[in-house]
């Protein structure tokens, strides 16, 4: 079994930024994944199995709703803290930290800033603590950039609503407790409702043989007749905004989670580099893996600062989303870079389960796309800075 070496590259001192509770938060999630995760996530990967156990481990370290207040099962920290985090466990696997995402931005957060008191009192406290695992259902086969399309429909029957449609591509399904789901009314409004497992007619289908997010748990939701309860609605924000906003959220994880990778990439490579003996003399020596990593240490210290910055906005409330999609496209951009130079300085053996190089590249086809696609990130942009949308018809 491989020992976990990494050890982080702050090449601008970053870490003067940080406060101390930050640093502790961070190092905490780091030793974790150093002792739980990266002793176990290479045959978790090639046998395409979600390894549960790691679920309580996430919930102790707080990645599930680092930023949903104490009263609520949460750790009450700040959004700097929550992206600390995510670093930290896609450091360790996309996979695990698509995991924690989903359980915090995208179920808990929802329950949080969309739901009532009786919703977020009966369900948020099992998220946090990890007996309740939630999906997010938004995405479905028909649409995924334009989530106003969606067809998941549901209809009011007096007491109960009646929800038909289905999701596709959602992380956590196969095993999830609970589904924030996302219908149209009878008018056509988009609204939030808690699907829980054991509902008659909803299922979860596993999807299989993925080349990457191996280590996710991947599945559909199908509704058929499901009868909802009507206090499952989420009822304080409806119409595309209210799943965009928790979008958000999650992007915002995915940012710097993209530099936990992009950080793992370098720190394998600079290593390998300094011990792999060609011609007599250590491959660190030559000019062009020279000019390799001098690349990679350059972006992933822009990215960390870009990241940081968001971080500070979004503490203030002030952080816009077209900004948490620049530094998301950008990151993941990156990261997936710095994993294709990573690997070639690695050689043949950067293609092998021996490294972590080729699990990250392979993951990161998948994140780069889900949460926002690279090219809609930058209509996205497009659109902030001339005014006009690019993608409407």
């Amino acid at each position: 079994m491989a020992q976990d070496l990494f050890q982080a590259p702050d090449y601008y001192l970053l870490d003067d930024l940080l406060t101390e509770e930050h640093k502790l938060i961070r190092d905490t999630a780091r030793s974790w994944v150093k002792r739980e995760v990266s002793p176990i996530i290479e045959d978790a990967a090639q046998n395409a199995k979600f390894p549960k156990q790691l679920l309580k481990g996430l919930a102790k370290i707080g990645a599930f709703g680092s930023y949903i207040p104490i009263e609520y099962g949460g750790a009450g920290l700040d959004q700097i803290s929550y992206g600390l985090i995510m670093q930290e466990i896609e450091r360790g696997d996309s996979g695990i930290r698509s995991t924690a995402s989903v359980q915090s931005s995208l179920v808990m957060y929802p329950i949080w800033k969309y739901g009532n008191e009786q919703q977020r009192q009966k369900y948020l406290p099992k998220l946090a603590s990890g007996e309740f695992i939630g999906c997010f259902g938004l995405t479905e086969p028909n649409h995924g950039s334009n989530p106003s399309g969606i067809e998941t429909k549901f209809k009011d029957m007096g007491d109960h609503y009646l929800l038909n449609g289905a999701k596709l591509w959602i992380s956590n399904s196969p095993f999830a407790d609970i589904a924030v789901v996302w219908a149209k009314n009878k008018e056509g409004r988009i609204h939030g409702l808690i699907v829980e497992r054991g509902m008659e007619g909803f299922s979860t289908p596993e999807t299989h043989h993925k080349w990457s997010l191996r280590t996710s748990a991947t599945g559909e939701l199908i509704f058929d007749n499901v009868k909802v309860p009507k206090e499952n609605l989420l009822p304080n924000k409806n119409g595309l905004g209210a799943p965009l906003g928790c979008l958000d959220s999650a992007r915002y994880g995915i940012a710097w989670g993209a530099i936990g990778v992009a950080m793992d990439c370098y720190d394998t490579a600079l290593r390998y580099a300094k011990e792999r003996i060609q011609f007599g003399k250590p491959i660190a020596s030559f000019q062009l893996q020279q000019k390799k990593l001098a690349e990679m240490i350059t972006e992933i210290t822009k990215a960390q600062l870009l990241t940081w910055r968001l971080g500070v906005l979004k503490n203030e409330e002030r952080a816009t989303s077209a900004q948490i999609s620049m530094a998301k496209r950008n990151n993941v951009d990156m990261a997936l870079k710095v994993a294709r130079e990573a690997r070639q300085i690695l050689g043949a053996i950067g293609i092998t389960g021996d490294y972590s190089i080729m699990r990250h590249m392979m993951n990161l086809e998948s994140v780069i796309t889900y949460e926002g696609t690279h090219d809609i990130h930058l209509l996205i942009t497009g659109m902030d800075i001339t005014g006009i949308a690019a993608f409407n018809s």
